[in-house]
């Protein structure tokens, strides 16, 4: 009984099945009716694409000056690939400053970074020396002669006690850095 049941189900359903698709069913590919005004509107549309086109060598143009433009400004950029480098290269560069101009760095006493913008970072390294006042006056324009990016974000000078007017030194000096090389702020430190 429980088996006539179910063949009679199974045949009401095939039924049902065949009526849909005989009488209600899909007719094929539907067919798209062409509007009257589809070739001028094509022809409006080739024309626009045409101007598109046109101006495209032209940006292309207006690209290759930016590009050049800002490679010629981003050659102060301290170039590293990492910002461990970075630092290291700044280092380096306030020392053989110094050096050349007769101030002896005794040792840096911290590194800091500082993001700018989207695209530029800034490294900064202190340092600490002695010298005599117009020594510090020939450092400061050598930084400022560099043709790297440098600045000098503090300074704090000190007197001396000795007879040839030595005056004692901790200064900031930052460099620009692509943004790149800075490591990413997370959470609330972002703020």
């Amino acid at each position: 009984m429980n088996r006539r049941l179910l063949y009679a189900v199974l045949l009401v359903l095939s039924v049902l099945v065949v009526v849909k698709y005989a009488f209600f069913g899909d007719s094929g590919a539907p067919v798209v009716a062409a509007r009257e005004d589809s070739i001028p509107a094509a022809e409006r549309r080739l024309e626009s694409l045409r101007k598109v086109a046109a101006t495209v060598p032209a940006e292309e143009a207006l690209y290759k000056k930016a590009a050049a433009e800002l490679s010629v400004r981003e050659v102060g950029l301290i170039k590293a690939n990492t910002e461990e480098e970075a630092r290291i290269a700044l280092l380096e560069l306030v020392q053989n400053t110094a050096r050349v101009n007769q101030v002896e760095i005794r040792g840096n006493q911290e590194f800091r970074e500082k993001v700018l913008s989207d695209d530029y970072g800034e490294v900064s390294v202190a340092v600490t020396f002695t010298c005599g006042i117009e020594q510090l006056v020939n450092l400061l324009a050598a930084i400022g002669n560099q043709p790297e990016i440098l600045a000098t974000n503090e300074i704090h000078i000190s007197g001396g006690n000795d007879k040839n007017k030595n005056v004692q030194v901790r200064m900031v000096v930052s460099a620009a850095v692509p943004r790149k090389l800075l490591p990413e702020k997370k959470g609330l430190a972002a703020f």
